[in-house]
């Protein structure tokens, strides 16, 4: 397809007067040389960024890591994936063949295709070609980006059903359920910036913040946008697909060797994905805010690929960062701030800002500081509304022996009386077995003396 035609002007943009990327001097081998360059990018900074995830977890909780191959634990990467590669690669009996080999592909595939629309920089001089730091554009892109990204929990759900194995499967279905949920809270806090913007275009996006971040002009979608980001990578604390203490990693039990390796990728370029489109909608993409103010060249040449590199990161470490400070929420309470919370949110706040847009519109003002202010009266509203709780928001009080009272000691403890299993505390005796019930034992006696040792049904 030609590149002309998919970076088609969508006309001026209302805020800023930006326009999206020049495409008309566009070869065919400079498309090739971006396509490569996209894929060399990603994997390098797949390799970096294993590097800096282990570093930095070992300095933030004190303790070592796989991180002594090489100068400074550099090599370790290497040292994983010729592991990876030379691992025993086995086959299930049982598994659906063609979608079980199939399922990492889809994965790693999809995450590669996002980075096609996100803009590097402005437009350069390549021996001289005049053309844009980015592959392609056109007037739809950051829809293009949302339909990839939910396309690629395909690759979840089907890896987990074709293992016909029970724990992939549990992961398999709470991964379609946490895309469904955040999905819609990301797409909301996106229209705003689509709104905002004037344009669906990531060029004319990043155009449309010549003058303020719309992380700063439409905080709530910007707070919106990246805890839902979290959760679309499957990161901590939102990791429920892969909860190894409960799913034994999830979906990829069953894969091993470079099936494995391909969803290891394919999770790490979302991180980068999620990134770069944070960047792109929120945070200036390639223009730097602060440097420009003091340099007028700042913006211009090779140096914005830079600073659009530096955002990626500083974004990528605060993933890194809450991995190695949170721990991982309960799936009831992580649903429960996917639809009562960052959904009503973000749908509260895109009515808001569709009001200022219409303001806009037929008054021919540019209302940036109603924005603000309304940023901050919606931000201080809903901090009121999450932190108080609710009248009648308190738990139900537990039957007695339940996790919500006190037992005397010796008194049997109904377990599940909470409606979840609780272990007995120290004085506390739980019921006796059925198997000891089958047997004919009595009442449910502890043992009277600590030295005795225990009979059929006693205390254990």
């Amino acid at each position: 397809m030609n590149p002309v035609t998919l970076a088609a002007p969508v006309g001026p943009l209302p805020l800023s007067g930006g326009v999206v990327a020049d495409f008309s001097a566009e070869t065919w081998w400079l498309t090739l040389v971006k396509a490569v360059f996209i894929v060399v990018f990603l994997i390098a900074s797949v390799i970096l960024v294993l590097w800096v995830e282990r570093r930095g977890l070992a300095r933030m909780q004190t303790r070592p890591g796989p991180n002594v191959n090489g100068p400074f634990g550099l090599f370790q990467a290497f040292a994983d994936a010729a592991k990876l590669i030379m691992k025993e690669d086995f086959w299930l009996k049982g598994a659906e063949k063609t979608v079980y080999l199939l399922a990492p592909v889809i994965a790693a595939f999809s995450a590669f295709m996002v980075y096609a629309v996100i803009p590097f920089g402005p437009n350069v001089s390549v021996l001289g070609h005049s053309t844009p730091l980015q592959l392609t554009d056109f007037p739809v892109a950051v829809l293009y980006v949302l339909a990839i990204t939910a396309f690629g929990v395909y690759g979840i759900i089907l890896g987990g059903w074709s293992a016909h194995s029970t724990y992939p499967l549990l992961g398999a279905v709470r991964s379609a359920a946490q895309v469904i949920s955040y999905e819609l809270a990301m797409s909301l806090s996106v229209l705003t910036v689509f709104l905002a913007s004037g344009t669906m275009s990531t060029s004319g996006i990043v155009g449309a913040q010549t003058r303020m971040w719309w992380a700063v002009a439409m905080m709530p979608s910007f707070v919106i946008y990246v805890v839902s980001m979290v959760g679309e990578v499957n990161r901590l604390p939102f990791d429920l697909p892969e909860a190894e203490g409960e799913l034994v990693a999830g979906h990829m039990v069953e894969y091993s060797s470079m099936k494995f390796a391909w969803y290891f990728l394919a999770e790490y370029i979302n991180m980068f994905n999620v990134s770069a489109v944070c960047v792109t909608l929120f945070l200036g993409g390639w223009r730097s805010f602060v440097i420009a103010s003091f340099w007028p060249g700042a913006n211009e040449g090779w140096w914005p690929v830079l600073w659009f590199v530096a955002k990626i990161w500083a974004v990528m470490f605060a993933m890194i960062w809450t991995r190695g400070t949170l721990v991982r929420i309960r799936y009831d309470h992580f649903m429960k701030l996917g639809w009562k919370v960052l959904i009503p949110a973000a749908l509260t706040w895109f009515v808001m800002v569709s009001v200022v847009t219409g303001v806009r519109t037929f008054s021919g003002t540019q209302p940036r500081t109603l924005l603000l202010v309304l940023a901050a009266v919606f931000l201080v509203v809903t901090a009121v509304l999450v932190l108080v709780p609710e009248r009648g928001s308190e738990e139900a009080p537990s039957p007695p022996g339940g996790p919500g009272e006190l037992v005397a000691p010796g008194q049997v403890l109904d377990a599940f009386a909470g409606g979840f299993p609780v272990p007995p505390l120290p004085g506390q005796v739980l019921p006796p077995s059925p198997r000891s019930r089958r047997a004919g034992a009595g009442a449910f006696l502890p043992a009277a003396d600590p030295g005795t040792a225990p009979t059929e049904g006693g205390n254990r």
